[in-house]
């Protein structure tokens, strides 16, 4: 199936097709879950800090 037909089935645009393919290629499955929980992390820390110099 063609790249573009792919990502009209998914509804996204080819050129994130392709960001998440540069992002991720090569990856395993357990190696994309650690990386999205650290990636969640990173951003409930920012929150936190953010917040913290508010304060």
């Amino acid at each position: 199936m063609p790249v573009a037909d792919s990502c009209r089935k998914a509804g996204i645009s080819q050129a994130t097709y392709f960001n998440w393919k540069k992002k991720y290629d090569g990856l395993l499955p357990t190696e994309m879950k650690r990386l999205k929980r650290l990636e969640d992390e990173s951003t409930r820390l920012r929150k936190l800090v953010a917040d913290f110099s508010l304060a």
